[in-house]
């Protein structure tokens, strides 16, 4: 499963985004986008804003789920109390890696089952909407402390900090 996060600010103006990729059932880290799905990535999330500003009213929890989808990606809100937006766009893996190589059918059906329960196999199950949540609650976290700073100069600019990029690369590996 290949990830896109950005967070954006009240002004709807990027603060910070970051690609990563699975950590978990075998995965390198790495992003799967295609150059031209990476190239949508930023419009498919700021094409759902306007979702997120109409369920953030409604709705009164800060993790606002799974609020829209595009094709085969996802995107997940979280919406924090000075309205910096989280955005997160998951696309999730279409094939299953090995069955196709493998010529065996028990080994195929063995290695689609391991992936079937992973976090990545169904974007709207219970156990990927509560990795999504603790990752965004933990970047969440990770941000407040980004933009205490006495150089940070809230609310648009732009987070540049090596330290918050790699935390939020760490709550990718450990959740994600």
């Amino acid at each position: 499963m290949s990830y896109y996060f950005a967070i954006i600010s009240p002004l709807d103006t990027p603060l910070f985004e970051h690609e990563f990729g699975t950590s978990k059932s075998g995965g390198d880290g790495q992003p799967r986008f295609t150059d031209q799905a990476r190239h949508l990535n930023q419009f498919i999330l700021h094409s759902s804003l306007d979702i997120v500003e109409e369920l953030q009213w409604t709705n009164g929890q800060l993790y606002l789920k799974v609020i829209d989808k595009f094709f085969q990606n996802y995107i997940s809100a979280f919406v924090t109390a000075s309205n910096v937006k989280f955005l997160l766009l998951h696309q999730p893996t279409t094939s299953v890696p090995g069955a196709a190589a493998a010529p065996n059918t028990a080994t195929a059906a063995a290695s689609s089952r391991v992936n079937s329960t992973s976090v990545g196999a169904n974007p709207t199950s219970p156990q990927t909407e509560e990795a999504i949540k603790n990752f965004m609650n933990e970047a969440y976290e990770n941000y407040v402390k980004a933009i205490m700073s006495p150089f940070y100069k809230a609310p648009n600019m732009e987070i540049r900090s090596l330290v918050f990029r790699q935390r939020v690369a760490a709550a990718g590996r450990k959740y994600l």
